[in-house]
């Protein structure tokens, strides 16, 4: 990967750029680069290459503050990040923005979670990966909601086959309608006591599956098929802070290192995409401005196409900030949608319960997931509900804890240490944002920030649809874990802002008709069709699935098209 400081324009020209290097971008410059397109990938934090992960094989005891960052760095650095009481720790605390650096502004609590380097969240994302169905795709239309998804499944369902496969996603087939089967590697399994609680919720409600978590970690390694620097999954349960093994999907593991080995790919660090560049006489966009993050030089680089992959927030300021007399609100924003329609998934509500029983079990290694349940209300006339539309779904596992023990401090007390305690079972619930044209981000053009950048600044909050949808989510999980069998039984329902799950989607919508939309069907600009955007700026509604490999899929299918009009001479 070379690090660029181009001398003439036909040395800073290029076939196609990449703006980020994260799940998408990364993808973006794997597949261009596999079909023979020189691309510079540009990325505005420092270089990260795989391996370089400074706690992947520390214990929390060598870690400062046994892995708990003091109240003083989070009131300096943290205090947006830190709203969330459990995102910012010493592990993880290399890939995370300081906000005190970065700031935005809020009208509306947003929290916006975020980090600067190559890889970006692909080096600490969840890792959960559940198709989307036609139940998705067409609620717009079929509620009237918003503008409709220009695509239906069967135009990603192979694109969804072609990820899964490169990324490796274990899980069990289930043959449910709303989260459709893919390629999988074998489950990791659930344990004794989420198979007991598959079982009684099955028999109680037929409806609700719980099955093993989807997640993109391989429990087994298939040479040939699994590209990159990759091994087997070692369950250590670290993945957040990058894996040495390689075991998870990452830009690192998995598409920067394909993209390199094509001899193709140039990598450039350190580049703040400012604005993309608007050429009136084709219609079409020549190339990118950049800040150089560390000198301050303004430079530009050419491209004949440009995939714009800075994350959701990222794409969709580069976008409003490429302003021209053809465009003075923005590039692409004919429509005025441009910023518009911020989605997330809205979380902080769950229950947990404690299982008897099974006392002589326990389980082996830290799996990288748990259990799921797909969403079961509003998908057929039987699961609907009166009090709102769409639905949610869950996360959870089952654990054993530690032995109780009441007596004073001695030997005794050491040895309740070692006897394991009950099987505890935590479920999270994740529910569906619609897309309301008032949640919104914008650009404050008179703030600038320290490369000169306007200040990004949030407006967005959850509505009565959302709210109604929070309190049947908990009563729900309350009901399955009943039917599971358990005991002790909490739950919560602290409202999260957006931005919160880090699902963070919308803001450059695709759609059938330019005068609603951003994008079309194969994420071009309408009006600037050499621009593509395939990140979570492009979702037109937010599902209940974790998002990213949709984005991938989208992203695959995104530069195959761009690739055949390259060859038929119409970009």
């Amino acid at each position: 990967m070379s690090n660029l400081q181009g001398k003439g324009k036909a040395s800073v020209t290029y076939d196609a750029i990449v703006i980020g290097s994260g799940i998408s971008g990364g993808f973006a410059a794997m597949e261009l680069c596999k079909k023979g397109i020189k691309t510079l990938v540009l990325e505005r934090g420092r270089d990260v290459k795989h391996g370089e992960y400074p706690t992947a094989n520390l214990d929390n005891w060598e870690l400062p503050h046994n892995n708990r960052v003091t109240q003083e760095e989070i009131v300096q650095h943290y205090f947006k990040q830190n709203r969330l009481n459990w995102w910012v720790n010493q592990d993880n605390l290399h890939w995370i923005n300081k906000d005190d650096e970065y700031p935005y502004d809020e009208d509306q609590r947003f929290d916006w979670i975020r980090g600067h380097h190559v890889g970006g969240r692909s080096l600490m994302w969840g890792r959960h990966c559940y198709r989307w169905s036609d139940i998705d795709f067409e609620a717009n239309a079929r509620e009237g909601i918003a503008v409709d998804w220009p695509i239906r499944y069967k135009d990603i369902a192979p694109w969804y086959d072609y990820a899964e496969t490169i990324v490796g996603v274990s899980g069990m087939k289930e043959g449910l309608k709303q989260v459709p089967d893919g390629k999988f590697l074998k489950p990791f399994g659930l344990n004794c006591a989420e198979q007991s609680m598959r079982e009684n919720v099955l028999k109680k409600f037929p409806g609700r599956l719980v099955t093993q978590g989807r997640v993109a970690n391989l429990s087994e390694y298939k040479p040939g098929i699994h590209t990159g620097i990759r091994g087997k999954c070692q369950t250590r349960d670290r993945c957040w802070r990058g894996c040495p093994y390689g075991a998870y999907f990452s830009s690192q593991s998995v598409t920067l290192p394909t993209a390199e080995e094509t001899g193709l790919m140039s990598l450039r660090p350190h580049s703040i995409v400012s604005e993309i560049i608007y050429d009136k006489e084709s219609n079409k966009a020549s190339g990118v401005r950049v800040v150089d993050a560390q000198s301050g030089e303004i430079l530009e680089f050419y491209a004949k196409i440009i995939f714009c992959n800075a994350s959701t927030i990222g794409s969709t300021s580069i976008l409003l900030n490429s302003r021209s007399d053809r465009f003075p609100d923005g590039m692409g924003n004919d429509s005025g949608e441009l910023g518009h329609n911020m989605m997330d998934h809205h979380y902080g509500m769950g229950v947990s319960g404690t299982l008897e029983g099974y006392e002589d079990t326990y389980y082996k290694g830290r799996r990288p997931g748990g259990f799921y349940i797909p969403r079961f209300r509003n998908i057929d006339k039987q699961s609907r509900v009166k009090d709102y539309v769409r639905g949610f779904g869950y996360q959870g596992s089952a654990a054993r804890g530690k032995g109780r023990f009441d007596g004073p401090i001695g030997e005794a007390f050491k040895e309740a240490l070692l006897q394991a305690g009950d099987y505890r079972i935590r479920i999270t619930c994740f529910g569906e944002i619609l897309p309301y044209h008032e949640n919104k981000m914008y650009l404050k053009h008179d703030k600038l920030d320290k490369h000169g950048m306007p200040t990004i600044a949030f407006d967005a909050s959850l509505k009565a649809n959302e709210k109604s949808m929070r309190e049947d989510g908990v009563n729900c999980g309350l009901e399955m874990l009943e039917a599971a069998g358990c005991k002790d039984l909490n739950s919560y329902n602290a409202e999260t802002a957006p931005g919160a799950c880090i699902h963070e989607m919308g803001t450059a919508r695709m759609g059938r008709d330019p005068k609603t939309s951003v994008l079309n069907k194969w994420n071009q600009i309408h009006a600037v069709q050499n621009v593509f955007v395939t990140d979570g700026a492009c979702m037109t509604s937010a599902g209940t699935q974790n998002p990213s490999i949709t984005y991938m899929a989208l992203t695959a299918r995104a530069v195959d098209h761009a690739y055949t009009l390259l060859n038929n001479g119409e970009l």
